[in-house]
């Protein structure tokens, strides 16, 4: 009766991580802390990776001649324990054999049942288990290499901070000290679902108004891309100055100051008698977290299904185009700043915020809209308002966006990524999200805290210096 050949006292195979996949790995586990799971996975799927490409070779596979051709010898079924994988070529099919037969003990019978596979199948497996975890280390990092992209641009000019003459400026707005011209018409450029919000900037305009300044409020379809809106708000331009014969001061919020931004790139040279300058507040002009990691493909919204929902949301119910945000992914970003970037010389104004992330804000609630009643026997509508918890909504997004890559932000907008290169920059230190620029909250402002109108004319007061510096700065160059 023959024996079967004993399995114990067989030799074990490690698997190593090399330097780079591992200061890769330590860099990508600090992005995820609060996600301890997707981390450990990560790793495993690292070091299984590492392991595979040591063992295979990843280089496509070269085909071979049917005689030549390279073969992976599998074990049989019942020889599972054993960690090792032989491969045999016609010239070396005896040393192996041999040497399998000293180490294992088996008979020439017992290894020929194992099966015959050629190699390609094992390394363009290799090849794609590493393509999952590139996939796997590309959704771990998500956008932490593109936020403040702009910034790091050697060849950009540099920005100039101006919260410090902002601040004094919003100071004596507060003491109805207004020094904004009427030389020039004011266009207030509104964001994204502008036109799901009645009331947005219409605050701003009405205050404007009161003061004897030429104020209108862009009524474009927020929901359509940057290219198709930069169309619209030269042709608004145009009708302005026509009708005028004044220049015209933007002022640009989140989207809004994208699609100005993009006018002035793309149409400079029929607006440069035109336009007098710019202000984009909180806007993503380097592009937007938020935006990439919900449609950027091997981002989080490719496993939550979170592309189909907005696609669904803006297309079918607010009649929209999904490109709108995808314009605001730092893909499309870099991509339009690179072939369109903005004329050197357009006065350019750039405001961020930090969200508040404290208790306080989850009570804060939005006026959005409202609604008016029948009227009534006394011969009047009743108005109620709609009123919705942005605030709440931006510190949730606030604070993930701390959370996940350390990054301060508005709620859906980074600092880094909303300073224009070459612009002067107002950086507060005020608690303010995004939706607080155009809503005005239920709530009344403190009393030392200045509104969303004042705090809009203070910006465009220093647009106004920045351009008479500007062009003070030119003449004197000229002469």
């Amino acid at each position: 009766m023959r024996e079967s050949p004993s399995t114990q006292g067989e030799p074990s195979t490690s698997a190593t991580v090399d330097d780079s996949y591992s200061a890769g790995r330590v860099e990508d586990s600090q992005l995820f802390l609060s996600l301890p799971a997707l981390n450990q996975a990560a790793s495993y799927l690292a070091q299984t990776a590492s392991f595979l490409t040591q063992c295979l070779p990843v280089p496509g596979y070269v085909g071979l001649s049917e005689e030549d051709q390279e073969l992976v010898t599998l074990p049989p079924a019942s020889a599972a324990g054993r960690h090792s994988v032989q491969t045999s070529s016609p010239e070396s099919a005896g040393t192996n054999s041999s040497l399998s037969q000293a180490d294992n003990g088996a008979s020439p019978s017992q290894e020929n049942t194992g099966q015959m596979v050629p190699s390609h199948v094992f390394q363009n497996g290799a090849s794609l288990f590493q393509g999952l975890v590139e996939r796997a280390r590309k959704t771990v990092r998500g956008s932490a290499d593109d936020i403040g992209w702009l910034q790091q641009g050697q060849s950009l000019p540099t920005t100039e901070d101006g919260t410090a003459r902002f601040l004094e400026i919003l100071d004596s707005v507060r003491k109805n000290e207004h020094k904004l011209p009427d030389s020039v018409v004011y266009l207030l450029v509104p964001g994204l679902f502008s036109n799901h919000g009645p009331l947005y900037f219409v605050k701003t305009k009405a205050y404007f108004s009161k003061m004897g300044l030429a104020c209108h409020i862009a009524k474009i379809h927020s929901e359509s891309s940057v290219s198709k809106n930069a169309r619209e708000i030269k042709e608004y331009i145009e009708e302005i100055y026509w009708g005028s014969r004044k220049r015209v001061l933007l002022l640009g919020h989140s989207k809004g100051g994208v699609d100005s931004a993009a006018a002035l790139s793309l149409y400079w040279p029929q607006l440069k008698d035109k336009v007098a300058g710019l202000v984009l507040a909180q806007s993503p002009y380097g592009g937007s977290p938020v935006a990439s990691d919900i449609l950027r493909e091997g981002q989080l919204g490719d496993y939550v299904r979170l592309r189909k929902i907005m696609e669904i949301l803006v297309s079918k119910v607010l009649k929209g185009d999904l490109q709108a945000l995808e314009d605001l992914t730092y893909e499309r970003r870099k991509e339009f700043l690179q072939q369109h970037p903005l004329p050197p010389e357009v006065p350019i104004v750039s405001f961020h915020t930090e969200a508040s992330i404290t208790p306080s804000v989850l009570t804060a609630l939005s006026h959005v809209a409202h609604l008016e009643l029948p009227i009534a026997a006394d011969g009047n509508s009743t108005r109620i308002p709609v009123v919705m918890p942005l605030s709440a909504a931006m510190a949730a997004c606030s604070q993930l966006l701390v959370a996940r890559y350390g990054e301060k932000s508005d709620g859906l907008v980074t600092r880094k990524d909303a300073e224009v290169p070459g612009s002067v920059v107002v950086r507060p230190e005020r608690k303010l999200d995004h939706a607080w620029m155009v809503y005005s909250s239920l709530k009344e402002e403190p009393g030392d805290q200045a509104d969303t109108s004042q705090v809009c004319e203070a910006l465009l007061t220093l647009l106004v210096e920045v351009a008479q510096k500007r062009r003070h700065g030119m003449s004197m160059k000229d002469e």
